[in-house]
């Protein structure tokens, strides 16, 4: 399928991500697909921060030149950024119960397993240390960052299942002590908790200097509440149940689920963290694509 203003890009449905069992294979897969819909985009790494000058060598990307500078010095002089560095990137990846929900191919763990992958795999092409953490209301799993960990990450996302109960501040505070250079952070959760203490947890991490990236992830019916008939929800973090008639409900509810992102967003934004909401519906591949063009453009204005 290929979404609206992206004509030429070809991006994977989930339909057909769920039928491969093979994580690399997945991985390189949306990464190939994300990296095509970006065409010839002269920038796509995942942190944006300007690192140093370089001398211009044959081959570079004359749009990365640093033209004022050239005109100071009479020299070409090329911008490097944290991404052409060894830079540290770490996924820190949600397990709760929660995340096993879903109403597609898809549950929104199998969605952020994916995404998670595609991310290490990404930043490992470009020669960055990657890391995971797995997480629910404490530290589950802990692969250390290091060029050398891609498969390591991959195996364990592979095995990762939703089991216990959702918290974030006890997990991220153990992140935090544990994390002692400037890195990238990528946080994927369905963050079910209250806005302020989801993001006074993840601030911790951006206090520190890091490059903090949220990404939330909901399945289309969370959103939307499509189901017509009365029925019995059950809650996956408590296992409590609330009778529910939808058609009486629903528009609460939509209102209530749109100011809990309207919140997240509004308060991830003023503190400089990224915040993307990704809908297990939505093509991965596609999902990637618009954030790191957004991420870019961004770049290229401040």
């Amino acid at each position: 399928m290929t979404p609206t203003g992206t004509a030429g890009a070809n991006f994977i449905d989930p339909k057909v991500l769920a039928r491969i069992d093979n994580l690399e294979l997945v991985a390189r897969t949306v990464v190939s697909g994300f990296i095509n819909g970006l065409h010839h985009s002269p920038y796509i790494g995942l942190s944006v921060d300007f690192a140093e000058h370089r001398a211009y060598m044959p081959g570079d990307d004359i749009r990365r030149i640093d033209w004022r500078l050239f005109a100071r010095t009479d020299r070409f002089f090329v911008k490097e950024f944290e991404a052409d560095t060894n830079s540290n990137f770490y996924v820190l990846l949600d397990v709760s119960r929660s995340m096993d929900f879903k109403t597609g191919d898809l549950s929104k763990l199998d969605y952020a397993r994916y995404l998670a992958a595609s991310l290490a795999y990404f930043s490992n092409q470009q020669r960055d240390r990657v890391g995971l953490y797995t997480f629910d209301n404490d530290l589950v799993d802990v692969v250390p960052c290091s060029a050398r960990h891609l498969r390591q990450i991959l195996f364990s996302l592979d095995n990762a299942k939703a089991k216990g109960p959702g918290e974030l501040a006890a997990p991220l505070n153990k992140i935090v002590s544990s994390i002692s250079r400037r890195s990238v952070i990528a946080i994927i959760s369905d963050f079910y908790e209250d806005p302020a203490t989801i993001v006074e947890a993840v601030n911790m991490l951006k206090y520190r200097g890091n490059d903090v990236i949220v990404f939330h992830i909901l399945d289309p019916e969370e959103l939307n509440l499509t189901i017509d008939e009365a029925a019995s929800f059950e809650d996956l973090e408590t296992g409590e149940r609330i009778p529910v008639v939808p058609d009486e409900f629903r528009a609460e509810y939509k209102g209530l689920v749109q100011s809990h992102i309207d919140r997240l967003r509004k308060s991830f934004v003023e503190h400089g963290i990224d915040y993307s909401l990704f809908e297990t519906s939505t093509p991965l591949d596609y999902a990637l694509f618009r954030y790191l063009s957004e991420r870019e453009r961004l770049s290229r204005v401040s």
